[in-house]
């Protein structure tokens, strides 16, 4: 026998048990209650915030795409070329659509920071 301060009666915590077995079985919610379900995301919705950011989606295309270039890549992956840069955007397991737009770039150019290289990807003059 258990002794203490239980919040919980015996009778109560084997009541709890039985409902939550069901849940614990199937691995998702069993409520009949829609309600109570977490809604599912809508076409229309506004992308999460930090969810996987593909070149041209959003209403800043380079401040988005700067951002997804930041967070895949390290400060001692510059200067580097295309190449040298989809390397490490594969490393870090960027979006394969991101991966494919720097590897679109001319091979021969070589680009010294993420705001460049960003610039370059969206094809905007640099400083606007």
């Amino acid at each position: 026998m258990q002794r203490g301060s239980d919040r919980l009666s015996v009778h109560r915590d084997d009541e709890m048990k039985h409902e939550l077995q069901g849940m614990l079985k199937s691995g998702h919610p069993t409520r009949t209650e829609e309600w109570n379900d977490p809604e599912p995301t809508a076409e229309d919705d506004p992308e999460v915030m930090n969810g996987p950011v593909t070149p041209g989606r959003g209403p800043s295309s380079l401040e988005t795409l700067r951002l997804e270039l930041a967070r895949n890549l390290t400060r001692g992956t510059f200067p580097a070329t295309p190449r040298e840069v989809a390397r490490a955007l594969r490393h870090g397991h960027a979006p394969d659509a991101l991966v494919e737009r720097v590897q679109a770039l001319p091979h021969e150019a070589r680009y010294g920071t993420v705001q460049e290289l960003a610039e370059a990807v969206t094809g905007t003059a640099p400083g606007s």
